[in-house]
């Protein structure tokens, strides 16, 4: 599972050729958790409040990037890296 992107401890992931609906892993210290590409919804797993909202903020800034590498994920091609939240 490549990581496309990092910041303040939290690391983001995507699968290749992952189910639907559109999401991405986010990953802190214990904590993992899938969230949907464009609602921000909590799919599975578990987050701290804080570090969802940030992960949201992130998603908010980067929805054409992330839904890039959903396309790409499907066919198994190389991701984007995406910039960390500032």
């Amino acid at each position: 599972m490549p990581r496309v992107s990092y910041f303040l401890g939290i690391s983001i992931y995507m699968y290749w050729r992952d189910h639907a609906p559109a999401h991405f892993h986010a990953i802190y210290n214990d904590y993992a958790g899938e969230v949907v590409i464009e609602t921000g919804e909590l799919l599975a797993g578990k987050l701290p409040p804080r570090v969802l909202r940030l992960v949201n903020e992130w998603r908010e800034e980067h929805l054409p990037e992330l839904n890039e590498n959903w396309l790409r994920a499907q066919t198994e091609k190389e991701f984007l890296n995406i910039k960390g939240l500032e």
